[in-house]
């Protein structure tokens, strides 16, 4: 296909840098997605796109536009949404300023088709017509809600089912503006509870195998890492699990065992978990530092829904991959083939303990790790499958 088509590409953040899952799908499906059509990228920023990030971008896209939100207008209109019974969810990124804009955008760019990242953005193409439009779910953010209400107690707990409940519908109400739906795993896709969903193509993640690529025959000098955005309540719950629970059995063995958790923003409850075992970065420039600096990667995940990008990441930079079996259900590794996969604290340090006294299985689990991920995750196949979608007549 030549690039004469024109996609209208719309997300919730500025795809850049690439410390957030939806922003490394993004930044990737609009890399791939460039080689057979025009690019222009509609964002939302409470921040002034960077040099760098549009010098980034705009190897891949045509245009960017960026609507600049602020705080102040952010919580009035959740406020709006609450009181009108949208999800907060959905008032965070819509105001009435930003629709007018993207619909004269709209009106310029004339594109062939509409991409829309996340239910999110959905609200300011639902009345666009004549041109065709695909949603992209990524992930079921009603069944993301439930897990973390059902960890909850009192008022907190109120106030999730009540997002929960309304994210539910707003799922189901979308669907039918759209022409084509995808979403990151038949895990999240089973989640709906709409019978539509059914028909919810899957569109996995993929992994830039020739980035992630380890260095050879190099120090490590931490045990274990976690890596990931690090104020995202999944992330936050997975290392508070990892060093309340299962590093203190770790510590009676191997007391001077070191566990590195990498990622951007982290919490103060996570910057408080650092101790003379357990070492918090932040963000690093190149997360491969972290990858090459561990001998295994471990990612007890206890919520939240999707594919994890750092599975993908860290089976491709073979590293041997500890998980739960939430996690695993979207990523569809093979057991003890492919990655390990444990439940509880004990068999967590079990699993540790094989792979560090257990040179072959390493050895095996990264070799059948490596394949899996370069077979099933690849950006490119990935990337054709949806311009198919998009355009199926060409």
């Amino acid at each position: 296909m030549s690039q004469s088509k024109k996609i209208l590409f719309f997300t919730s953040r500025i795809p850049y840098p690439l410390e957030k899952g939806d922003k490394l799908r993004a930044y990737y499906q609009l890399k791939y997605l460039s080689k057979d059509a025009k690019i222009v990228l509609c964002c939302m920023s409470q921040e002034e796109i960077t040099l760098k990030a549009e010098t980034e971008l705009k190897k891949f896209v045509d245009k960017i536009y960026v609507y600049r939100s602020n705080k102040v207008s952010t919580l009035i209109n959740m406020l709006i949404a609450g009181v009108i019974g949208y999800p907060f969810q959905i008032g965070y990124f819509f105001n009435t300023g930003a629709h007018f804009y993207f619909k004269k955008v709209i009106q310029k760019e004339q594109p062939d088709h509409i991409f829309v990242q996340l239910i999110r953005m959905a609200e300011y193409v639902l009345k666009t017509q004549n041109i065709s439009k695909s949603l992209d779910y990524m992930d079921t953010f009603s069944k993301g809600i439930e897990r973390r209400m059902e960890k909850e107690k009192g008022l907190k707990q109120l106030a999730y089912r009540f997002e929960f409940n309304r994210l539910k519908k707003y799922e189901e109400k979308v669907f039918s503006y759209f022409d084509n739906h995808y979403i990151i795993s038949s895990q999240d896709r089973d989640s709906f509870s709409f019978e539509k969903a059914k028909s919810i193509s899957i569109s996995p993640n993929g992994v830039d195998h020739n980035f992630f690529t380890p260095k050879k025959n190099i120090s490590k000098s931490y045990d274990l890492v976690f890596t990931g955005n690090m104020s995202y309540p999944p992330n936050v719950s997975a290392v508070i699990y990892i060093a309340k629970e299962i590093m203190p059995l770790l510590i009676k063995d191997y007391p001077n065992i070191q566990l590195l958790i990498a990622g951007a923003t982290p919490t103060s409850s996570v910057k408080g978990l650092a101790n003379k075992n357990i070492t918090v970065s932040g963000w690093i420039d190149d997360i491969r530092d972290a990858y090459n600096d561990s001998k295994i990667f471990l990612a007890p995940l206890q919520i939240g829904t999707g594919l994890q990008n750092k599975l993908l990441e860290a089976m491709s930079m073979e590293l041997p991959c500890i998980t739960s079996k939430l996690a695993n259900n979207a990523l569809g590794a093979k057991r003890e083939s492919e990655i390990l996969i444990g439940e509880t604290p004990q068999e967590y340090v079990e699993l540790i303990k094989r792979l560090i006294n257990n040179e072959d299985l390493r050895n095996n689990l990264t070799k059948n790790a490596k394949l899996f991920v370069e077979q099933n995750y690849n950006w490119n196949s990935i990337s054709k499958f949806l311009i198919k979608d998009f355009f199926p007549s060409n």
